[in-house]
């Protein structure tokens, strides 16, 4: 813990007016654990998912009242790893405490292998209208050396079984794969705008420690591509969606534009990205609520294991002052494509740009990589290629 909160209760009372409208469920179970990928999950344990729904169950029975949210995301993991029944009793325990109506968003994270039309069904008649699908790409040797247990084909399967169920359809895509070649990026982002999608996500593959990818390339036995190639994938997957009417609004997301009453958007990460408050369940689940973050342990094995006790199972907590909050809201605010209103920015944190940071303002304006144009503050074209470090720079005085 960041500082000394054995007392924090993220599950106290909150006032009825100012609760968050967002909720985040993490399910941590995978058929396997790809190379790339260090989210909080167990792999090839599906004995232990009766004992973490308990234990989940027990996690919202802390609250002391029922709330209704506006968007609802099921992450992981695979949560659609889960069987018909064990999604049934998933849903069960998020009901018990929240409710939506027929407008809000209920998003679920999927895998192309497992996702038959039973689980399709079940998922609507839950209340699910939005599935984001990992795919990753369309060329066999990409998803054999990303470890996917998908091939091409059955993921164009899948996805268009998936867009039979659901009109909102969401694919994440990878790029900067080693071997994969520019034309091989290409040929998957044309097959992906062929398929009947609302959304999509595309992200330079990294090498997070602790993986074993990392530990690959920390040896010598894997090689990233060069950063201009990865460069070029991303300005390509740019160009080439907005062809096809998708809207790039946030450094790696796409929505398409449909007509002027769609808005294809994930609604629930506009939450985060505008830094807003928003509650959060599951090993791992990280939650915002009255400018302190905090975050479950990590463990899943030990999360069950003291919620099977019903005891707290924190592992971060950090409580926000204003400054580092308005910060913060710059540094999410600067990853969407249209940036953010300067005024509208100091009335609610408190400080302008200037007084947060402005060596960092000056110089990447000077630079070309930030651009200030009708009161918004925002990325420029050139800046969306540095968006980790231009960002970055706000983050300390």
């Amino acid at each position: 813990m960041s500082e000394d909160f054995s007392g924090y209760n993220p599950y106290r009372s909150l006032e009825s007016d100012r609760h968050p409208t967002a909720l985040y469920v993490h399910v941590p179970f995978c058929l396997r654990r790809c190379g790339y990928c260090d989210f909080t999950l167990v792999a090839e344990n599906d004995a232990l998912i009766p004992a973490w729904l308990e234990a989940l169950g027990n996690e919202f029975s802390r609250l002391d009242r029922s709330f209704t949210v506006d968007t609802v995301f099921v992450g992981g993991g695979t949560p659609t790893h889960l069987s018909v029944t064990e999604l049934q009793q998933l849903f069960g325990v998020i009901r018990s405490k929240f409710d939506w109506s027929a407008s809000s968003e209920v998003s679920i994270e999927a895998n192309p292998d497992g996702l038959d039309n039973d689980r399709l069904k079940a998922l609507k008649d839950l209340g699910v209208n939005r599935i984001s699908v990992g795919v990753q790409s369309f060329d066999d040797a990409v998803l054999k050396f990303l470890e996917r247990q998908h091939t091409a084909v059955e993921a164009i399967d899948s996805v268009n079984r998936t867009c039979q169920f659901f009109d909102h359809v969401s694919l994440d895509l990878i790029f900067g794969v080693p071997g994969q070649s520019f034309g091989c990026w290409k040929q998957t982002l044309t097959e992906a705008v062929a398929l009947p999608i609302r959304h999509l996500s595309t992200y330079g593959l990294t090498y997070e420690k602790g993986t074993s990818f990392y530990s690959r390339r920390l040896h010598g036995k894997l090689v990233p591509v060069p950063d201009e190639l990865e460069r070029q994938m991303y300005a390509e997957a740019i160009d080439f969606t907005a062809k096809y009417q998708f809207r790039h609004y946030e450094v790696s997301n796409f929505a398409h534009a449909g007509d002027d009453t769609t808005d294809s958007r994930c609604r629930h990460n506009l939450t985060y990205w505008e830094a807003k408050p928003y509650f959060a369940f599951g090993p791992g689940a990280a939650r915002y609520l009255d400018g302190v973050r905090s975050t479950n342990d990590r463990n899943v094995v030990r999360w069950v294991n003291k919620w099977s006790r019903n005891q707290l199972a924190l592992q971060d907590v950090e409580r926000l002052d204003p400054e580092a909050r308005a910060r913060e809201a710059l540094f999410l605010g600067l990853r969407q494509i249209s940036g953010f209103d300067e005024r509208l920015f100091a009335t609610e944190f408190g400080f302008t740009v200037e007084s947060l940071s402005a060596d960092a303002l000056s110089k990447n304006l000077a630079a070309g990589f930030l651009q200030r144009e009708n009161g918004r503050l925002s990325l420029t074209s050139e800046g969306l290629f540095l968006a980790d470090s231009v960002v970055s720079d706000f983050l300390v005085p």
